[in-house]
């Protein structure tokens, strides 16, 4: 009976070394797919055009130059798109995180009357959308185009967030903790700010994040609401014409080789947008992952 046990034992020990080895190596796998794309991408970024056309960049520059870098710098409006993107992301980030607060709070509330329409009803347009066209109309009507607040106002409201939050103060926030908060004579705007919102850090960073992100890589919105302007384009809108350009140039006078390559300068655009992100991202990362899974299990 004690040889059968050791046995057994020994199977265990020897399955339980497989997941130990298997479950790592498929982790290293995962991230290194993340990962390399990435470092091809800052290795073109650096590298010369005549490698990058041969196709001879993988993870390591080839014939190392700032070329690229120094095209996107010479444009003095680089900086200012840089500095209306900030604005901007800024600006939609608070104001979405504003209505997504105060609309997910009174929602999370059983008391509320009539709280399955009001959800209804601010879910409905994660499921239809008026579409390009009628919003180009409507902020056309109320004389938004060519405004800062064409890129901050239309995309303020996300649906999706509004669900997360609303599930994360309900199952996050134990009832018993609010009445007892009634009792000591607190109302709904104390309550909120003095427990719910200390309470759901987690998931306001994740949010946030989301919110900043999303605002941040998008270029569509600029690219029908600024015309005139072109003080208000975002970076991501003036990387984009900044490669058109390029392209066009290098497609003309593709002898010239004083012309950056399109995928060059294109690599160097994806580095030089993505890195404000990189820069914010580890000082949220623990209530990134605490917010994600806010909500998550219940008990």
């Amino acid at each position: 009976m004690k040889a059968v046990s050791d046995t057994v034992a020994v199977h265990r020990r020897k399955r339980i070394d497989i997941w130990d080895v298997l479950i790592p190596f498929s982790l290293i796998i995962v991230s290194l797919v993340c990962l390399l794309p990435f470092i091809h991408v800052v290795s073109k970024s650096f590298s010369a055009d005549a490698f990058v056309i041969a196709n001879k960049v993988y993870l390591w520059p080839r014939g190392f130059t700032l070329g690229a870098y120094e095209k996107i710098f010479s444009d003095a409006s680089i900086l200012r798109s840089l500095y209306v993107s900030v604005i901007v992301t800024v600006l939609f980030t608070i104001l979405g995180m504003l209505i997504t607060v105060f609309a997910a709070y009174p929602l999370s509330r059983t008391q509320l009357r009539g709280r399955a329409l009001f959800t209804f009803i601010f879910m409905l347009p994660l499921f239809f959308q008026g579409g390009i066209i009628p919003d180009y109309l409507l902020m056309n009507n109320l004389g938004l185009l060519d405004t800062i607040w064409s890129l901050v106002l239309p995309l303020s409201f996300s649906a999706y967030n509004l669900l997360i939050m609303k599930s994360a103060i309900s199952s996050g926030i134990p009832v018993s903790l609010e009445e007892s908060a009634r009792i000591d004579g607190a109302g709904h705007f104390r309550i909120l700010f003095s427990i719910v919102l200390p309470l759901s850090k987690p998931i306001l960073a994740t949010i946030a994040l989301f919110y900043a992100v999303g605002r941040w890589n998008a270029y569509q919105d600029a690219l029908f609401y600024i015309k005139q302007n072109i003080d208000l384009r975002p970076l991501q809108l003036k990387l984009y014409y900044l490669i058109i350009q390029s392209t066009e140039s290098f497609q003309l006078e593709g002898s010239q080789i004083t012309l950056s390559n399109p995928e060059v300068l294109k690599a160097s655009c994806i580095v030089f947008a993505t890195i404000p992100i990189l820069c914010i991202y580890p000082f949220i990362q623990k209530y990134f992952v605490q917010g994600t899974m806010l909500g998550a299990v219940k008990e």
